[in-house]
């Protein structure tokens, strides 16, 4: 299900044009890429602050509908106020379906507390990655990449190169070997502790 959100053109540039667009509850923001003009954009700052809770608005084809004319788009950065829970600018790049794209995919860990390394090692996993740097499709972009730790035994590591791919979706590699993204590790009397605790 496609994230749709609202947006109205925006003409008057410049730092006071944006503090007046703050105070009215607006956030300024631009959408670039493609073959069109980069096009600076007003939206509503609760409404945006409510979405950008949401895991899938970060890593997912989003649909902005700009006084009428519909966009295909990705977050690409947002700017947030020092201390206060405001949104000060954000950056959307457009999309084409036919051109890959690449992006930051949330990893969801399952299975962790049913693994041998948790119910009978009393370890502790531990996630050293929690996002993966892909590119694939827009059509093809998972909303998140599952890592199965059900079979994690004690001590052991899961690599990104043991994560299962969706269809159409490669991973972007930085700099040398295989990064760990989760570890079982053991800790020393966690067994017996750690049966009333929820993970």
């Amino acid at each position: 299900m496609q994230i749709e959100f609202k947006a109205t053109k925006r003409d008057a540039q410049g730092t006071g044009a944006s503090r007046r667009l703050r105070r009215a509850g607006q956030v300024p923001g631009i959408i670039y890429g493609g073959a069109a003009d980069a096009l600076a954009v007003t939206m509503d700052h609760n409404e945006l602050y409510h979405l950008l809770r949401k895991e899938a608005f970060h890593a997912s084809v989003l649909s902005i509908d700009v006084e009428g004319a519909k966009q295909s788009v990705v977050l690409r950065d947002t700017q947030w106020h020092p201390f206060k829970q405001q949104v000060l600018h954000i950056d959307f790049q457009r999309v084409d379906a036919g051109q890959k794209m690449h992006l930051k995919v949330p990893l969801h860990f399952v299975g962790d507390d049913v693994s041998p390394a948790v119910k009978l090692g009393g370890c502790m996993i531990s996630h050293t990655i929690n996002e993966l740097d892909v590119q694939c499709l827009p059509k093809d972009l998972p909303e998140f990449i599952e890592v199965d730790l059900s079979a994690l035994e004690a001590g052991q590591s899961v690599h990104v190169s043991q994560i299962k791919l969706p269809a159409g979706v490669e991973l972007v590699q930085h700099g040398e070997g295989d990064p760990v993204v989760a570890t079982a590790l053991v800790v020393k009397g966690a067994a017996a502790e750690g049966e009333g605790e929820a993970a």
